[in-house]
């Protein structure tokens, strides 16, 4: 895709293999790919830049692999995943057409079912959501703290404000270059992150698939929680190679250890939607004062511009909102919302923030300017609406043992299979020195 190489400032320069694609209206394999690709890429320049190799180091990606992490990563040995959703997260029929209610977190579960006046009960709720029509329904629950999205054609989202604001916005949105200089860290060739510091400040799943990269490369990744948050049903996935600690924010011990990490890093990884870190106090200037050297790349779901840059969202919310799931509804002939086989808005995202991050890194060392970077799910949609697929996939999301890494992976839940790494880079190792962990098992400190 030769908008996400553009929008990163890098070549195609990658060899891709495998066979297989997934089942979609949209090609999600070629997105896996390209965006893991583009870290490959991405990698490679960087070493290349700071003279530890001689030339820039091949990269390969294999096509199918990378559509198996577009899955999940993990693969437990008799013991299992906690459920992705909630018993009442869901698509529901409404007076006029679909809406999409996200109730994993307790408070969205409470705001939705505040308004529709029900139990947590599927059959209650969806006789509650058949007398509402879409757009009140989802401007409702959204006014209530909620999280919903009412299914639009593609056509409905191109003439909404939101959507032309989104259209408007770059695949990548660059910052100025402001004055500033990395601290040198101990990289050598085959962990060239290794030493970055990484604040990660994300939850699930597009930043924490970024973070999870760069740990992959090396990064010391330290995660902050707040102290009650919690998402069983991915942590497994998205903690590996990271340490992950909890500090609150409203406190003011917790505050100035957060000041001492902000200080610390090198990187800092957020996905809070706009002005919400203001609101805590740590607006641009404070983390500039705090930190005049770092790096920052974040992400929101909706989009930096627009009405809707401040709402809350997630990967299922956007692709009913931005018309894949009507798209997929059509195209699979079905009667019911038809979302991308995977997280696939999510993932991509993940893997272009992390490639993000380490072009803002390689500018830096070759130069004194740090530039930062902002990407959302909304946005990465409409590089993967452009990109229809043609023919009709049939590529498993179920790995085969040889997709699995040699070693088995101890965790805190039992022993696991992990996926060999998606993306192979020449002299280069792509591999976890750490299991993933429970949220809130490490020091808040720095390596």
């Amino acid at each position: 895709m030769k908008e996400v190489s553009t929008a990163l400032g890098i070549e195609d320069d990658y060899e891709v293999s495998g066979e297989g694609l997934l089942p979609s209206r949209f090609s999600v394999t070629k997105l896996a790919a390209s965006t893991l690709g583009a870290v490959g890429v991405s990698i490679s320049m960087l070493v290349e830049k700071m003279g530890l190799t001689g030339r820039r180091p091949l990269v390969k990606v294999d096509s199918r692999v990378a559509s198996l992490w577009f899955a999940q990563s993990i693969h437990p040995i008799d013991w299992e995943m906690p459920p992705v959703w909630d018993v009442i997260a869901g698509d529901y029929e409404c007076s006029d057409g679909w809406i999409k209610l996200h109730t994993n977190l307790p408070h969205h579960r409470q705001a939705a079912l505040s308004v529709l006046n029900c139990k947590a009960d599927r059959s209650e709720v969806s006789a509650e959501a058949r007398s509402w029509n879409i757009n009140e329904l989802e401007a409702a629950i959204v006014q209530n703290g909620g999280v919903a999205a009412a299914m639009r054609t593609r056509s409905d989202w191109t003439r909404h404000p939101q959507g032309m604001a989104v259209a408007s916005e770059p695949l990548v949105g660059w910052s100025r270059t402001r004055p500033g200089k990395i601290r040198t860290w101990p990289a050598t060739t085959e962990r060239p992150l290794t030493g970055l510091r990484v604040l990660d400040l994300t939850r699930v799943l597009a930043g924490p698939v970024a973070t999870r990269t760069l740990a992959g490369f090396g990064a010391d990744v330290l995660r902050v929680d707040p102290p009650d948050w919690n998402e069983p049903n991915v942590v497994p996935d998205i903690t590996l190679g990271k340490r992950c600690c909890r500090l609150d924010l409203h406190e003011k011990l917790d505050r100035i250890t957060f000041e001492r990490l902000l200080s610390g890093a090198d990187l800092l990884v957020h996905g809070y939607r706009p002005n919400a870190l203001d609101q805590l106090g740590y607006g641009p200037r404070v983390r500039s004062s705090i930190a005049p050297n770092l790096i920052e790349v974040s992400l929101d779901a909706y989009g930096w511009t627009g009405p809707w840059s401040g709402r809350r969202g997630f990967d299922s919310l956007v692709q009913m909102s931005c018309g894949i799931a009507d798209a997929g509804m059509r195209w699979a002939e079905r009667s019911v919302p038809t979302p991308l086989p995977v997280q696939a808005l999510d993932h991509a995202t993940g893997y272009l923030l992390a490639a993000a991050a380490i072009r803002s890194i390689t500018a830096a060392v070759q130069s004194d300017g740090l530039t930062s970077a902002k990407l959302s799910l909304a946005r990465t949609a409409e590089l993967l609406l452009a990109n229809p697929q043609i023919e009709h996939g049939s590529l498993s999301v179920t790995p085969e043992p040889s997709d699995f890494s040699i070693e088995v992976e101890q965790t805190p839940w039992g022993q696991a299979h992990r996926l060999i790494a998606p993306v192979a880079v020449e002299g280069i190792s792509m591999n976890w020195k750490r299991p993933s962990c429970e949220l809130g098992s490490a020091l808040s400190e720095w390596l």
